[in-house]
C-alpha cells in the first residue's frame, strides 16, 4: 500500500487525510508539531468558555465544500437557544438537529459586522448606505464621492495595494478606511504591500458592488452570485470551529488514517528529484518516516529550510529565507456587561451589540478587531445570558514588543484600549486569558514578489503537493485551504490533474464563484 506523509493537521491537512482515505487506497499519515488540531482554526477553551482564533466563518461557494461540512456536522433543524428565547426568525434544515440536545450540529447565524471609527460604527464593509451618510456628514460625504468619481475615470497601475485599492473606493475613503487599519494589520502601508493581497481578500469588492448590494438589500433581491466580503449568513458550529476538525480528525482515524500530535519536522530527505524520508522529534524520540508522497502545509520558508538539499539554488534559499509573516495575539476578556449600546433592531441576549466582528479603527489604539463570541453561538459563553466573553485580536511581528510582553502585562495594556474607546469598563472585567499564534498570516512584502523562484524549485520535486494557507504562502480562507487539500489529491488520482490545479486555487477571479 502507498503512503502520504501530511506534514500539518489545520484544515488542508486533514482534508488531504479525510479524501485520500474516502477516495484512494493511499495511506495518509499526518504529523502535526502542536497538541491541538485544527490550525489557526481551533477552538480554545478557558475555563469553560471557547474562543474562536481569529473568527471563521463557514461560507463557501464550493458546494463541494458545503456538502463536506454538512456531512461531518448536519445543519440545525429547530432553534439555537438564543434564537429561541429572542424569538428571532432563523433558517433551518428539514429533519436537522435540535441544538439544544445535540452537539454535532452546524448552526445558521447571522452575519453582523461593524467598523468602529470616530467613536461611531460604520457598516462592514464599509457601504454608502444611510448610516454611513449620516456619520460621515455632508462634507466628508461630497469629498468621498468626488474622489470615487475621480478613480472611475484616472486608474492608477495596480502594482501594489494602495493603488488597487484607491481604483476600487477612491483615495478618499481609502485614507478613511483602509491605509491606518491595514497599517495596524500588517505593520506596512498598503503602498509597501503587493497588489496580490487585494485580489485575494477583497477580490471583486468596490463602490459600485456595495452600492449594487446595498439597492438589492432594500429591494429584496436576493442573487447567487455574492461576494465573500458581503454575505450575511453562514454556518458555525455548535463550540466553534474546532469543533469540526476534531471531527474530521475523528473520521480518519475511525477509517485507519493516522495522526501523531506533539511531532515536529527536522528534515526532509531529498535524492533524485524526490522526497525520500521525513525526519521527526516527537517528546526525544527521532524517527524517519518513509512515504511514496509528501503533501505539506507547514510554512515554506521552514519547508525550504529543511529539504536536505546539496544542489539547493542560493536564490531559492534567500527568497524562502525573506518570506515574511504577520503574527497574532488573541486576548480572551470575560465581562459582566458592555459599555457600548445596542441601538439597532436586532435583539440580543443581554441587549449586547449584535456584531460577530467589530473592526476596530480608530487610530488611537492598537487592537485590530474585537470578537463577541456570544454572537457567534451562545454555546460558546458558559453564561452567555449575563456575562459577555471578548476576543481582542492584535496583529504584531514575533519577538516584537508586544509579542515578548508578559502575559498578564498585555491583559491589561489591552484592557485599557477597550477601556479608552469606550466598549468596557476596567471594573466589569472578571476573567481574562492570552494566546500567541505565530506565523498566522503569510505577508505579500518581504521576498514575496520572487516566489515564484521557490515556487518553481518546490514543483520540481516529484512528490511533494504545496497546500493550505501556509503551505502555498497564499492568505487563503478556509475553504480555499481545503480546496487546495481536494486539488492534491485529484492529482495522485488522475493525470489529467497537475500541480497547477493546486495553486489555482482562489487566483482566477471567478474560481468556484457560480
Amino acid at each position: 500500500m502507498k503512503k502520504a506523509i501530511i506534514i500539518g493537521a489545520g484544515p488542508a491537512g486533514l482534508t488531504a487525510a479525510y479524501c485520500l482515505l474516502k477516495e484512494t487506497d493511499i495511506h495518509p499519515i499526518i504529523i502535526e508539531k502542536e497538541d491541538f488540531v485544527g490550525g489557526i482554526a481551533r477552538t480554545v477553551e478557558y475555563k469553560g468558555n471557547r474562543m474562536d482564533i481569529g473568527g471563521h466563518r463557514f461560507f463557501s461557494k464550493n458546494q463541494e465544500i458545503v456538502d463536506l461540512w454538512e456531512k461531518l456536522l448536519p445543519v440545525q433543524g429547530k432553534k439555537a437557544m438564543d434564537d429561541k428565547l429572542l424569538k428571532r426568525n432563523c433558517q433551518l434544515q428539514d429533519n436537522g438537529p435540535d441544538p439544544e440536545t445535540a452537539d454535532e450540529v452546524m448552526l445558521n447565524r447571522h452575519r453582523i459586522s461593524r467598523i468602529l471609527y470616530m467613536r461611531r460604527f460604520f457598516d462592514y464593509p464599509i457601504s454608502l448606505g444611510i448610516n454611513t451618510i449620516v456619520n460621515l456628514g455632508l462634507v466628508r460625504l461630497m469629498l468621498v464621492i468626488v474622489s470615487y468619481i475621480k478613480a472611475v475615470f484616472v486608474k492608477l497601475p495596480e502594482n501594489n495595494l494602495e493603488n488597487f485599492m484607491i481604483n476600487r473606493f477612491g483615495k478618499k475613503l481609502y485614507k478613511m478606511f483602509f491605509k491606518d487599519y491595514t497599517h495596524k494589520v500588517w505593520g506596512r502601508y498598503p503602498a509597501e504591500i503587493d497588489a496580490s493581497w487585494g485580489s485575494q481578500r477583497i477580490k471583486g469588492v468596490s463602490v459600485y458592488k456595495m452600492l449594487a448590494h446595498f439597492v438589492a438589500q432594500v429591494l429584496h433581491i436576493r442573487s447567487h452570485k455574492v461576494e465573500t466580503s458581503l454575505i450575511d449568513h453562514f454556518y458555525y458550529p455548535k463550540y466553534g470551529p474546532g469543533q469540526l476538525w476534531q471531527k474530521m480528525k475523528v473520521e480518519i482515524e475511525k477509517q485507519g488514517g493516522e495522526i501523531y500530535l506533539n511531532c515536529a519536522v527536522q528534515e526532509l530527505i531529498r535524492e533524485k528529484g524526490r522526497i525520500v524520508g521525513v525526519k521527526t522529534q516527537q517528546d526525544r524520540e527521532i524517527e524517519v518516516w518513509h512515504a511514496d508522497y509528501i503533501i505539506s502545509s507547514m510554512p515554506i520558508k521552514d519547508l525550504v529550510r529543511d529539504i536536505q538539499d546539496d544542489n539547493l539554488p542560493a536564490e531559492v534559499k534567500d527568497v524562502a529565507d525573506g518570506l515574511l509573516y504577520r503574527d497574532f495575539i488573541t486576548v480572551g476578556v470575560l465581562v459582566d456587561k458592555l459599555k457600548l449600546k445596542n441601538t439597532t433592531k436586532i435583539k440580543t441576549l443581554g441587549n449586547i451589540v449584535p456584531d460577530c466582528w467589530i473592526y476596530i479603527q480608530e487610530p488611537d489604539v492598537k487592537i485590530g478587531r474585537l470578537q463577541i463570541f456570544n454572537n457567534w453561538s451562545p454555546y460558546l459563553v458558559q453564561d452567555p445570558a449575563h456575562k459577555v466573553w471578548l476576543g481582542l485580536e492584535y496583529f504584531c511581528q514575533e519577538n516584537d514588543d508586544k509579542w515578548t510582553m508578559p502575559n498578564e502585562e498585555f491583559i491589561q495594556f489591552a484592557i485599557g484600549e477597550l477601556e479608552r474607546i469606550g466598549v468596557i469598563s476596567a471594573e466589569d472585567v472578571e476573567d481574562s486569558v492570552c494566546i500567541h499564534v505565530p506565523k498566522a498570516y503569510p505577508a505579500y512584502f518581504g521576498r514575496y514578489k520572487d516566489f515564484a523562484v521557490v515556487r518553481k524549485y518546490l514543483d520540481s520535486i516529484e512528490n511533494l503537493y504545496c497546500i493550505g494557507r501556509n503551505g502555498q504562502h497564499r492568505y487563503n480562507n478556509m475553504d480555499h485551504s481545503m480546496m487546495t487539500a481536494i486539488e492534491a489529491v485529484n492529482v495522485l488520482k488522475d493525470r489529467n490533474y497537475s500541480k497547477k490545479n493546486i495553486w489555482n486555487v482562489n487566483t482566477e477571479k471567478e474560481y468556484h464563484e457560480n
